[in-house]
């Protein structure tokens, strides 16, 4: 190990005793920064409307501030994509995270502040490392390098005092640059907007560097690491990286893609490291190695909320503290931050794996789910069975989709899967039974509509060939960076645009 590596590990174990204090004190630090981010706010536009000054305790804060998603708050928004300042937060907003839309606009656009930048985003980034250090004492990964695919959106200009991108691309441009010494590839590079291009480019650009860790979404780094074994004509990536022994993965469940991870990277010392990064803000990160869990990050700035998910979207819903939050809840995560998103759902739910300290699982998205008739699947739910159907059956997914099929005279009502298989199960038939008594096991709502097939009959599963997937984002403009394949949906809007784009 080099003294290089020696110096720079140290230094990130520098941060463990302030982890642990918010690990042993969370409700402390939360009720902290709570009155940071109140007192902070109390000049601007916001704080003026909601008389922050007056706020002493959480009650009148939840009391006194509505509830609110992006539409809602967009109105402010778009005022400081003008320019204007003192809106949301005191500090000036000059970045915007663009990010997938809503139902009324085709992208969000998230605002960040200095504080965000630093004290959430950048914060995060070393905790990562800090906590990889800690659980991996003979690290070598400051003898090489980190190779980071930025976004599909560069950095662009609104006005003179306004920019956006992709969340990695606004971080990369505003990275210190010493961070330049231990990344590939250059920014140039790693902001190029032609993904495909992209792709190969930094397939050729890579494969010759000491990479000691990759970081992103796995699914794209997938497709990378497939390139350059095309490239480089060798059987496996340790091969081409024979110092490699850490993935930093975030944005969608790892399960589905594991078992490609570990064909392409053969190696019992490789590592995995999940992470909740988010253009809204950056929430956990697993410190434990053999779990599947994440650590809630509660000094980042962020003041945590959560709504039960049988009370979402109904009328005078509520959301709880931290403190309230038990086990056995799906909960919709609410934030309050440092760059003036207040009472924010972020669209997001999570299951708590333990309280002391919190941490967390992130089970779908609001809106990523299927209910059509009562039974309320979740991705949670699919990712593991999906995963235990390709155990028992040797398959290995690349891709998956799922919508509800509605009865009516001509069909039974059942759920349908659109799969792109690695590699084929043995038996289809065994699969889909697995899949269905699987999902049964985790979700008594799905089990009770599946009783003697009186409402629900088994899940229909429709194979695509590979590359399937890949073909049909790129035709919606949708490769690269944070876009994600949508796993569940509660119509059938992906599935029939699958299935119509493979017709044509």
């Amino acid at each position: 190990m080099s003294f290089v590596n020696k110096l720079i590990s140290r230094y990130f174990r520098n941060r463990l005793p302030q982890i642990e204090h918010f690990m042993e004190h969370p409700e402390e630090v939360q009720n902290h920064t709570f009155n940071q981010l109140i007192d902070a706010a109390g000049n601007t536009e916001w704080g003026k409307k909601y008389a922050f000054k007056d706020i002493d305790s959480y009650d009148t804060y939840a009391e006194r501030v509505p509830l609110q998603d992006y539409d809602e708050i967009k109105p402010s928004i778009d005022r400081l994509l003008k320019g204007e300042q003192q809106v949301l937060w005191p500090s000036e907003i000059q970045w915007f995270a663009k990010s997938s839309g809503t139902t009324s606009d085709r992208s969000k656009f998230i605002p960040i502040s200095r504080e965000s930048l630093t004290n959430c985003h950048y914060k995060a980034g070393k905790d990562v490392l800090t906590i990889y250090c800690n659980n991996n004492s003979h690290t070598r990964i400051f003898d090489g390098k980190g190779l980071i695919m930025g976004g599909s959106h560069k950095v662009s200009e609104f006005n003179s005092r306004a920019f956006f991108g992709d969340l990695s691309a606004v971080l990369l441009q505003n990275a210190p640059l010493l961070a330049d010494l231990f990344r590939i590839p250059d920014l140039s590079l790693a902001l190029l907007d032609d993904w495909e291009e992209k792709l190969d480019r930094v397939a050729h650009a890579s494969y010759n560097q000491n990479v000691t860790n990759i970081s992103g979404v796995p699914s794209w780094n997938l497709i990378l690491l497939k390139r350059i074994l095309e490239v480089t004509g060798r059987n496996n990536i340790l091969e081409v990286w024979p110092n490699l022994e850490l993935f930093i993965h975030g944005g969608v469940s790892f399960g589905p893609y594991r078992e490609q991870f570990e064909k392409l990277i053969p190696s019992p010392d490789m590592h995995y490291l999940e992470t909740y990064n988010a253009s809204e803000g950056f929430f956990g990160i697993q410190d434990r190695p053999d779990a599947n869990d994440m650590l809630l990050m509660l000094d980042y700035g962020i003041f945590y909320e959560f709504i039960p998910m049988d009370a979402y979207g109904q009328p005078g819903q509520k959301a709880i503290p931290l403190s309230d939050v038990d086990t056995d809840t799906n909960y919709a995560m609410v934030i309050t931050t440092n760059a003036g998103l207040w009472r924010y759902m972020i669209g997001d739910t999570v299951r708590f794996t333990g309280v002391k300290p919190y941490r967390i699982r992130i089970s779908g998205r609001t809106k990523n789910f299927i209910n059509a008739f009562g039974e309320e699947v979740i991705v949670d739910n699919t990712d593991t069975a999906l995963q235990e159907a390709s155990r028992e059956t040797g398959a290995v997914i690349s891709e998956y989709t799922a919508a509800p099929i509605y009865l009516n005279d001509q069909q039974s009502a059942a759920h349908q899967y659109i799969i792109e298989f690695e590699i084929e199960p043995n038996d289809i038939n065994r699969f889909i039974h697995v899949l269905d008594k699987q999902i049964q096991m985790l979700n008594s709502d799905y089990e009770a509509k599946r009783s003697h097939d009186l409402l629900l009959k088994k899940p229909k599963l429709t194979c695509v060939p590979k590359g399937t997937f890949f073909q049909w984002m790129k035709s919606r403009g949708k490769i690269g960076g944070q876009n994600k394949v949508p796993r569940l949906y509660n119509n059938r809007k992906y599935v029939d645009d699958i299935l119509g784009y493979l017709k044509k």
